[in-house]
Parts: structure tokens; sequence; C-alpha cells
């Protein structure tokens, strides 16, 4: 089971990946980075995710699942309590003229408050196949 270096190098690997962090989308903070980040600041390319990410999670429309209206909450009402229920969004995929971010939210044990973000470059890199490995890869993470 990778942890967080491994996994982060393994996405790497992904045909046109120009970056890849791993961020707690509760403080902003980069658990890890590699490769290039937008703008050149990896932190600051973290805090910004980490806003996406948790106006996605958070967001009482986008959370929502399948065709029953339940909402997407974790088991104790919160933003990723201690039952490691999954998040109520899998990913985000976010698409510009030269790149695609895609923002993959990790089930952990205790909080579930983590994603991966991949940058990729848009003539490179293959989408689908990205959103498949990154998938795997977010499944096999072992934090801490």
């Amino acid at each position: 089971m990778p942890g967080i270096d491994e996994s982060l190098l393994e996405a790497m690997r992904l045909p046109g990946a120009r970056g890849a962090s791993v961020v707690d989308w509760i403080s902003g903070l980069a658990l890890g980075a590699v490769g290039d980040a937008p703008g050149g600041d990896a932190e600051a390319t973290a805090a910004e995710t980490a806003e996406l990410a948790r106006l996605a999670t958070e967001s009482g429309v986008l959370a929502l699942t399948g065709g029953d209206g339940d909402r997407g909450e974790f088991a104790d009402g919160g933003p990723g309590g201690p039952s490691g229920k999954e998040p109520p969004v899998q990913d985000l995929i976010i698409t510009n003229a030269d790149s695609y971010h895609l923002l993959r939210f990790v089930t952990t044990t205790f909080d579930s408050t983590v994603f991966v973000h991949l940058w990729l470059d848009r003539s490179e890199g293959n989408l689908a196949l990205a959103r498949i490995r990154l998938a795997e890869m977010a499944d096999r993470l072992v934090l801490g």
C-alpha cells in the first residue's frame, strides 16, 4: 500500500502529467507535491483547490446522491466524520484551454478530508485514463 510520495510519483507517470499533490481540504495545506504547480506555487495551488473542494463537498445540490434526493452527508452529519464514509463528491474535473485539473477525493478511516490534485497537459494527457488511474491510486493510498 503506497504512501503519499509513492502515490504522487505514480500519478506523475501518467501521460501529460504536469504536477500532482495531496491536499487536506479543511486546512488547505499540501501534504505532498511533485512536479509543477499552476502559477509556480504549490502551497497557493493547494489552498485554492481546497477552497473549490470545500465548496463542492458542502454544496447541497452537488452533494446529492442518486435520484432519491438523499444528501450525501457523512454518518455524523459533518464533513469527514470518524466513520470513514466516502465524501459526497468523488471527483471534480476542471478544463481550461491548455490543461485539465482532476481532484479525486480520498476515503480514509479517520476523516476523509483529503484529495489528490492532478494537473494534466491537455494536448498530451488522457483525461479518461487519468480519472481511472487516480481513482485506483486514491483507493490504495495510505495516509499517516
